[in-house]
């Protein structure tokens, strides 16, 4: 479904992906994880065509390094940033609707499947963003990028500076994008959900992978936890 070969990103003269790879495969949630500053919301960014890179981007046996971002997202690609990025002045449906792509046709997530998995966003549909809480912003950003009907999404940092309530309901709610044939890649420091709903884990140190496995054999393997992931 989509693969990254010796991928570098640039902030002027600042080099800060050095040769990153990963593949994920159809209907899989993979993880990426790692300290912060180490390339990986970078990562997204680049795979976007938003900040200055070089190397392999392959989506569907396409590549699509050279793309412009508005031209990466048609193709099937989705992008929920770190900082939400909704719109504080419109209302959460106004907000899903600014993510289709096409009004005449519906994907495989509608509005109605939305309102059906968070009736939260049902009910609070005719209310600014502005006035959300931020789990509920956080919902609807996804939520948004959904209804453009992705093959592939990147999801960055999700769980941030959220309840452990609503932890468990973005953990939910990531599975569920995955069970619908969606890709998944998730940029998260939460252990916990990165192991309890990826197919496999990637860990990034000093711009590049370190370690790639499953979260069993993550787990295994202390030194990993203490070298590139523990303060």
């Amino acid at each position: 479904m989509f693969s990254v070969s010796d991928l570098h990103a640039y902030y002027g003269q600042s080099h800060i992906l050095r040769g990153v790879e990963f593949t994920v495969g159809e209907g899989e949630i993979v993880s990426l994880l790692g300290r912060n500053g180490v390339g990986r919301s970078t990562t997204c960014k680049a795979i976007m065509g938003l900040v200055k890179h070089r190397g392999s981007i392959v989506f569907k046996g396409e590549e699509v390094g050279r793309d412009k971002p508005h031209i990466i997202a048609r193709k099937g690609i989705g992008y929920v940033p770190e900082d939400r990025s909704i719109f504080p002045t419109l209302t959460v449906q106004q907000n899903l609707e600014l993510g289709l792509k096409n009004m005449k046709q519906s994907g495989r997530w509608s509005l109605d499947d939305v309102y059906k998995n968070f009736p939260r966003l049902q009910e609070r549909c005719n209310v600014l963003g502005v006035h959300l809480s931020g789990g509920e912003q956080q919902m609807l950003t996804i939520c948004r990028s959904l209804m453009g009907d992705p093959d592939f999404i990147m999801i960055d940092e999700p769980t941030e500076g959220l309840a452990p309530q609503m932890v468990a309901l973005m953990g939910e709610l990531i599975a569920n994008i995955a069970k619908s044939g969606i890709s998944v890649l998730l940029v998260e420091q939460k252990l916990t959900i990165a192991l309890a709903i990826s197919h496999r884990m990637y860990v990034m140190g000093h711009g590049k992978i370190v370690f790639e496995g499953t979260p069993d054999s993550f787990e295994k393997d202390d030194s990993i936890r203490k070298e590139w992931l523990e303060v």
